[in-house]
């Protein structure tokens, strides 16, 4: 394991063992809505149409910012009779966030009209999921990345179990965690940012692995959609 992962790994562990000493932990929950359910809901949070659906940024923008376009697939699968969500570890390889969880996804190719084509094709690149294997169920609210990506999360369910075909360069490791887990605010800290960006989410590490940054904002997005807060 990369020393910086490792270091960073420890400290998030040390803190969640402090966090539940001074705060009770709540048990998860099971979350078994039907997928019906969970796409009325995506439905339900996106803006009017007309309106803007960039529902926050993770840097100050002004009138000559040029934000490119990227999307990611938030992978649903039915694990054990509940919903877990699937992310990927980016190997020490990648130009930028290595060693970090990840949804897949990247940014939009020439021709692609559609934030679902590009998830599709990103996630069929980095970890061999076809597109015939997706049932996607709906979108959430545009991120703006400290990259100045205008990244659009799509959310659908993969069949599953499934074979992955991993691109290496990119991507060290596949792992679901519960949705269950990820909802419960125990598992989780939010730090507040003095300046007018939303705050930093950081989940206690599941498995050895941190979900936090982007990728932490848009699980919960995700689960604030669907009611979770």
């Amino acid at each position: 394991m990369p020393v910086k992962r490792q270091n960073r790994l420890w400290l998030f562990s040390l803190l969640a063992n402090i966090h539940r000493f001074v705060h009770p932990h709540q048990p998860d929950m099971s979350i078994t809505v039907s997928e019906e359910y969970i796409s009325r809901k995506l439905s339900q949070a996106l803006p009017p149409a007309g309106s803007s659906s960039d529902g926050s940024s993770e840097v100050a923008l002004d009138e000559n910012t040029r934000l490119k376009c990227a999307a990611v697939l938030v992978p649903l699968v039915w694990e054990h009779e509940e919903w877990h969500l699937l992310y990927t570890r980016r190997t020490d390889r990648v130009e930028s966030h290595k060693g970090q969880v990840s949804f897949p996804g990247g940014a939009c190719d020439e021709g692609e009209t559609t934030p679902e084509q590009t998830a599709l094709r990103e996630a069929e690149e980095e970890i061999g999921i076809e597109s015939k294997d997706v049932r996607v169920l709906g979108r959430l609210a545009n991120l703006i990345t400290i990259t100045y990506f205008r990244v659009t999360p799509v959310v659908g369910v993969v069949k599953w179990p499934t074979v992955f075909r991993v691109g290496e360069h990119e991507v060290a490791r596949i792992f679901t965690i519960p949705l269950g887990w990820l909802a419960n605010p125990s598992n989780r800290w939010q730090f507040e940012r003095s300046d007018s960006r939303r705050s930093l989410i950081v989940y206690h590490p599941y498995d050895g692995e941190m979900v936090w940054g982007a990728t932490a904002r848009i699980t919960v997005d995700f689960l604030n959609a669907l009611g979770y807060s």
